[in-house]
């Protein structure tokens, strides 16, 4: 079983080096083996994460050489939930996107770059869960960058360039900082490697071990937009195709979660650091929700409520004990999926409305009854309504922060009461907005292809998409406003949503592999209520695990 640990991030790669040698041929071909990839990756998590549950870590000395020298692949029950839940929401948001490139009858981008970009994108999510040192977690959050720089800048727009930009400038800093933590520990410790870190750094003098403690927090907070180190992703994710930002608010936060977990557990046991942690929590919990309310576009309320949830995982980790870590666990697993749902929903409203913003939205539930049944489950679930996953991981949370009884505990209570009902507030809204009142005048009519105010008219003052076709073969010049300016869009202007980052057509049919992936993805969040008893005593005993380090330290170094 040993010998399936590697290939969760082997095959991503050596599929996308097969879909390089082939070029833009054979593109049906192409979209089945991204799929076949996909769904083998899946398999495999889920066979990792039953045999580490049964059977302790397992680990692979990659060449066969032994710490600190060789490459050590590790999976424990941490990281197998996390592989199964990252590759069951990759493979549906990849069914998601051929769906979108479908409907926006584009043969180039979602094959030729969208695609392979994509796998390496999870391959490096799967190198950062399984590694077991701290150089190759470097690798999988840089494997991540490329990829997420890449997809991130579909289509060359203006808006996507700039946030683009903004994204890779923070995620290089991040990495510079990374580096610089790896060389102090190596020069104090010796090694990289996780388990030999956890004995040699108990060695360490406190003030030196506490510096360390503070750079990796630094990175990871970074990477998992921690208050106040979050200022870059509502201006980043928004902009990006819906397949794309889903991905990236479902999963790539979430590693950075996941390295504070590991890390905090494994490497600085009663660290020093758990008040910060907390007030970076109550902080994150708070500023995120109020920023949700203040927003008028889907995408980017959807995009504070990611900031905001992010402290419920941190109030788990800051905690430190055993019923947290538990509660932090559950809440990772279902935020990724729920989020990226929302997300994956926002994707279906753009396509058929061809906007995001809620002022010029209205009427879905009566009009689109299906499209609102898949917006309510896991908007509901995100607010942690009973009994639904997401109650579940906040009750584990909140009872944890009760037996702890101190001041910043409860003070983290009392913020996750308060944002639990505020993101209710926020769903409400939206649900009011888009859904429940009638739909404003002026509304966009099925076969629209929009244009965006960003594209710039030619010399003469003409704009250079006026006359393009829609979908029903009627358009009309102009020019539009911008999408999600709360301004009338005239038809005939382009929206930056489709792959190309040209156009999107609307269309009130919508693609049936988008509404299949968004239906298993909110199958998915339901699947947790429904394990809910599973889940947790499973986390419980990955908590206890990670709590006790030896599993994992015995297991790399055969002790």
């Amino acid at each position: 079983m040993n010998a399936l640990v590697p290939l969760p991030v082997l095959l991503p790669l050596c599929v996308t080096g097969l879909k390089l040698a082939i070029g833009p041929r054979l593109q049906r071909f192409q979209r089945f083996i991204t799929l076949a990839v996909l769904g083998a990756v899946l398999v495999l998590s889920v066979l990792l994460m039953v045999a580490a549950d049964r059977h302790g870590p397992l680990t692979v000395h990659l060449g066969d050489f032994a710490p600190p020298i060789g490459i050590t692949l590790v999976a424990d029950r941490l990281a197998g939930l996390m592989l199964t839940v990252s590759s069951a929401v990759t493979l549906l948001v990849n069914l998601y996107s051929l769906g979108q490139g479908m409907a926006d009858r584009d043969d180039r981008t979602p094959v030729g770059v969208f695609h392979p970009a994509y796998l390496i994108l999870v391959a490096g999510v799967s190198c950062t869960f399984l590694a077991g040192d701290l150089v190759n977690l470097y690798v999988g959050f840089e494997i991540m960058l490329v990829a997420s720089f890449v997809l991130l800048t579909i289509g060359g727009t203006a808006t996507r360039i700039r946030a683009g930009s903004t994204y890779v400038i923070i995620s290089l800093f991040s990495s510079v900082l990374f580096l610089v933590a790896i060389a102090m520990t190596y020069a104090v410790a010796g090694t990289v490697n996780l388990a030999q870190l956890a004995v040699r750094l108990q060695e360490v003098p406190v003030g030196v071990r506490t510096l360390l403690e503070a750079m990796l927090l630094t990175v990871f907070a970074i990477k998992a937009a921690v208050f106040p180190l979050a200022a870059w992703l509502p201006d980043s994710y928004p902009t990006a195709p819906a397949p794309v930002t889903a991905v990236f608010a479902g999963l790539l936060t979430k590693v950075g979660v996941y390295s504070m977990l590991r890390t905090q557990t494994l490497l600085f046991p009663g660290h020093r650091l758990g008040d910060l942690l907390m007030l970076a929590a109550l902080a994150s919990m708070v500023i995120g929700i109020l920023g949700a309310v203040a927003q008028t576009d889907l995408k980017r309320v959807l995009s504070f409520t990611l900031i905001s949830h992010i402290g419920y995982m941190v109030f788990g980790i800051a905690l430190a004990g055993r019923g947290s870590i538990s509660g932090a666990i559950v809440y990772v697993a279902h935020h990724i999926t729920v989020q990226t749902t929302l997300f994956l929903v926002a994707g279906l409203i753009e396509r058929r409305d061809g906007t995001t913003e809620l002022t010029r939205l209205g009427g879905l539930a009566r009009a689109a009854p299906l499209l609102a049944v898949l917006f309510f489950v896991p908007a509901m679930n995100l607010a942690g309504i009973p009994p639904l996953s997401g109650f579940i991981g906040k009750l584990g949370l909140m009872r944890a922060g009760v037996d702890n009884g101190g001041g910043w505990a409860w003070a983290l209570v009392a913020g996750s009461a308060a944002t639990s009902l505020l993101t209710l507030y926020v769903m409400a809204k939206v649900w009011n907005l888009a859904f429940w009142r009638d739909a404003p005048p002026g509304a966009e009519h099925e076969g629209v292809v929009l244009e965006s105010a960003e594209d710039e008219p030619d010399d003469d003052g003409s704009d250079a998409s006026d006359g393009k076709d829609g979908e029903a073969g009627e358009t009309t010049g102009g020019h539009g406003a911008a999408a999600g300016s709360g301004l009338p869009v005239p038809a005939g202007a382009v929206v930056p949503a489709g792959f190309l980052g040209q156009s999107i057509t609307t269309t009130k049919r919508l693609p049936w592999p988008m509404l299949v992936a968004t239906g298993a993805a909110v199958s998915l969040g339901l699947l947790y209520t429904v394990l809910g008893g599973p889940l947790t005593t499973f986390t419980e005993a990955a908590a206890a695990e990670l709590l006790a380090r030896t599993p994992y330290i015995e297991a790399v170094l055969g002790r």
